[in-house]
């Protein structure tokens, strides 16, 4: 049977790739694994043709085929919900034409609760699902004999869930899967991913050491064409603020030449300025122009979505929820507006046009500044290089083992040494000692040591080596409470008497008085009141200044790409300007030569410049945003050790700024102890607010271990009640318990993920050995100029600024036309 298969293939016009073939046979053979390719190459059709040819081995007489659908066979794994629309349809495609008996149907969070309940009395054959879904599935006792059919398991995007506690939580279901059915296949889909090995690994656990498994990699390069609108003029002195807007025009008549466009920018911010910056330079467009945010509300969003598959939309304003792997095939092209800041990212994006086996994808990108021309040809040799960004697994995060104890118990209940065995088969709790074990089953079962005294934290049941939970209070709270996502607490907008229209965070609403006008969902909004965690709104003709700003918004520069910017300043340096982008920042780079210099991968520059307003010095790892925040901070502490005294703080992704009064009396070598990796955590802890930064963190690990509750749908707590609620927690903990295992890791979080201390190590190593130059300026440079403007934000009013920094730039641009 696996003629039809292949036939199917013919019809549409396909012939199948040597991997694709290579990932059948595996499946077919009993196998599990991690499919890598490209995105448009096909790798869903790879992973889906196993079951489907399994199916029709078993079935190779299609007279014998049964009337009545099939049961679950395969589960599907999706990361984004408007990922799965697109996958059910891709799935349902070779089912509904070779008659397969087959169903196809997907459970998210937008799935009503009458679907939901018909999928729990008879799941389809395939179903397309979330994280969490599956999480809220092994809840209840029938899952295991319902479940009891299934043969493989998918999780796409692999590279999405790997580095997050979202994949850590599919790990754990994954090993609740394989303890039902030794036998189960899994397979994992990524495109954009450097270290696939250990990726394959944390998707089989220990598994990988039984089982059959292989990594299938695409020998095959997809075609990919990056190409960057060139200003006219390009401002030698960039700041912020800019996003790009300047080439408004030019951007317009790429729109034009082409049926749709995904119009790509880094924040839901810049969506929303961006979709109003093209609707008040073209009118005309009107609903050709549509914006797709993860805070507009699903309908709109779902309704962009069958537009762009039908291409009847001109161009859409986006941010990363469009990122993944969605086919829209009528994309003809993508534009980026800024800097991607890592090569993976903009891979992904440009994916989205020629999403087809063959085709070519293409790009067009945008700088917002003159530096970002250096980012965009350092990306494009990246990728001719074949370079991708690795995701660091998540290890050992005990608020998702607290919250999974919990599931499993509620969930037909566990015995003690089969769910330990069952939870280290893990890659993220290979090393989960017996303390942590024991302390997780302590603080289900009792509260542990602080909450003992607490009924309603007797979560679980103990009865010998059994546990379980037989409490309907406990079961509908976990229920609610299942998931790893965290933020910022979200408000309902709505028109008043009218329509939903997403969410925004409560920390931006909070601002505002009755009148005040932003930019939201692509509409003029005039904020009216709160009422129950509503924003209630009012449609407005008047041209909005403030939009909204999300959490998480500002994305840092990969290690990767960092590195790939160094070795194109170094080109620069030697007089290499080999792209069009370079050619373009071409005498921005010479002014930076001029006037100091343009720093080799194995030099440290440090800058420092007098001003009025003090004294600048300018220092330029290249270390990412992030890391150059921890350095800062740790940087300014170290000297104020030895010769006290207050700094200012800046930081991007090329360096950190410290401003101070007086010039520093430090020499090389003083400088290189100031940046030694000695002692470094014990003077980040120092230096920073530790404690409140951890208590920050805690009530992320508070909400995910069940500790706070958000409150029931219609009658949400705000952020300030979780805030005061999981502050009680942590005060209480470190008062009477100063070894919870939560705190424990709310610092460890904080030092791993929050401050990048690893980075920070690696970073600091490095200066060690490399050739520091002091280099004091007469004036700003183009490296140090943006690091002062942002400091100079930090000391007038918005309008005085831009105005001062305006000013600042054309003084040195007419420098710059002397020299």
């Amino acid at each position: 049977m696996k003629t039809l298969w292949s036939e199917w293939f013919r019809t549409k016009g396909w012939k199948p790739f040597p991997f694709q073939e290579e990932a059948w046979a595996a499946s077919l053979a009993g196998e599990s694994g991690l499919v890598h390719a490209p995105t448009g190459l096909g790798k869903t059709y790879a992973v889906w043709g196993g079951p489907v040819l399994e199916w029709l081995e078993e079935n190779p007489e299609r007279e014998t085929w049964p009337k009545k659908p099939e049961p679950l066979r395969v589960l599907w794994l999706t990361p984004l919900r408007a990922l799965a629309n697109d996958t059910v349809e891709s799935l349902r495609a070779p089912v509904v034409d070779l008659g397969l008996p087959w169903t196809v149907e997907l459970r998210t969070g937008d799935t009503s609760a009458a679907a939901r309940q018909k999928q729990r009395r008879r799941f389809p054959t395939a179903l397309v699902t979330t994280p969490e879904s599956l999480s809220l599935l092994l809840t209840h006792a029938d899952t295991r004999e319902k479940f009891a059919s299934l043969r493989c398991v998918i999780v796409d995007e692999w590279h999405e869930l790997v580095g997050s506690k979202r994949g850590v939580q599919t790990e754990l279901c994954l090993a609740r899967l394989r303890q039902w059915a030794p036998g189960l296949r899994v397979w994992g889909l990524s495109a954009t991913l450097g270290n696939l090995d250990e990726a394959l690994h944390v998707l089989l656990g220990g598994a990988i050491k039984t089982a059959k498994s292989r990594l299938i990699s695409a020998q095959v390069r997809k075609k990919f064409e990056l190409k960057t609108l060139i200003p006219r003029s390009m401002e030698r002195f960039p700041w912020s603020g800019h996003v790009g807007l300047r080439l408004l025009p030019e951007v317009i008549k790429r729109i034009e030449k082409c049926r749709t466009t995904l119009l790509f920018v880094n924040t839901r911010s810049q969506v929303e300025i961006w979709f109003q910056a093209l609707q008040r330079a073209r009118p005309d467009w009107g609903g050709d122009v549509a914006l797709h945010h993860g805070s507009v509300d699903r309908k709109q969003r779902e309704a962009v979505e069958e537009r762009l598959r039908a291409g009847t939309v001109k161009c859409v304003v986006c941010t990363g929820s469009l990122d993944l792997g969605v086919d829209f095939s009528p994309v003809e092209q993508v534009i980026q507006v800024g800097a991607p800041k890592g090569v993976a990212r903009m891979l992904q994006r440009a994916g989205r046009s020629g999403h087809q086996p063959r085709a070519v994808s293409r790009i067009f990108c945008v700088p917002a500044h003159a530096l970002e021309l250096v980012e965009f040809a350092a990306v494009r040799d990246a990728i001719t290089r074949g370079e991708m960004e690795a995701r660091e697994p998540v290890e050992r995060p005990l608020d998702l083992l607290v919250q999974h104890v919990v599931t499993l118990a509620l969930g037909g209940g566990f015995h003690e040494e089969q769910a330990r065995a069952e939870i280290r088969s893990t890659y993220a709790f290979r090393d989960l000692s017996d303390e942590e074990w024991r302390w997780v089953i302590d603080f289900v079962t009792r509260g542990g040591q602080s909450l003992k005294a607490y009924p309603q934290f007797r979560r679980v049941r103990q009865d010998g080596d059994f546990f379980s939970v037989d409490q309907p209070d406990i079961a509908r709270f976990h229920r609610m409470s299942i998931g790893t996502i965290t933020s910022d607490a979200m408000m309902s907008v709505r028109v008043v008497r009218g329509a939903y229209l997403g969410s925004i965070e409560e920390s931006f609403i909070a601002r505002l008085k009755a009148g005040d006008g932003f930019s939201f969902a692509g509409f003029q909004l005039e904020f009216v009141r709160v009422h129950e965690m509503t924003a209630m709104v009012r449609k407005s003709k008047k041209a909005a200044r403030l939009i909204p700003q999300w959490m998480g918004g500002k994305m840092p520069l990969s290690t990767q790409l960092a590195r790939s910017v160094r070795l194109k300043l170094a080109e620069a340096k030697r007089g290499v300007f080999d792209s069009p982008e370079m050619k373009a920042a071409e005498p921005v780079l010479k002014i930076q030569a001029a006037w100091s210099l343009i720093p080799e991968p194995d030099e440290l520059l440090i800058e420092w410049t007098e001003t009025r307003e003090g004294v600048l010095y300018f220092i330029y790892p290249f270390a990412g945003r992030l890391a150059h925040e921890g350095l800062a901070v740790l940087t300014a502490h170290r000297i104020g050790k030895v010769s006290p005294r207050s700094f200012a703080l800046t930081m991007n992704d090329y360096g950190f700024a410290l401003a101070t009064a007086t010039p520093l009396e430090l020499d090389e070598a003083a400088w290189r102890e100031m940046l030694s990796p000695a002692m470094l955590v014990e003077d980040i802890l120092e230096c920073l607010n530790s404690t409140e930064l951890a208590r920050r963190k805690f009530r992320e690990i508070a909400r995910i271990a069940g500790l706070v509750f958000q409150g029931y749908p219609g009658s949400a707590k705000s952020t300030r009640q979780v805030q005061a609620s999981s502050g009680l927690f942590y005060d209480m903990f470190a008062q009477y318990e100063p070894d919870n295992r939560l705190l424990d890791q709310a610092r460890r979080e904080v030092i791993e993920r929050q401050l990048e201390v690893r980075r920070l190590q690696e970073t600091l190593m490095q200066a060690q050995n490399m050739k520091l130059i002091l280099r004091r300026t007469e004036r700003l440079t183009p490296l140090s100029f943006p690091l002062w403007a942002m400091w100079v934000q930090g000391q007038v009013s918005t309008e005085k600024w831009a105005d001062k920094v305006r000013r600042m730039s054309e003084q040195l641009e007419a420098e710059a036309l002397k020299a």
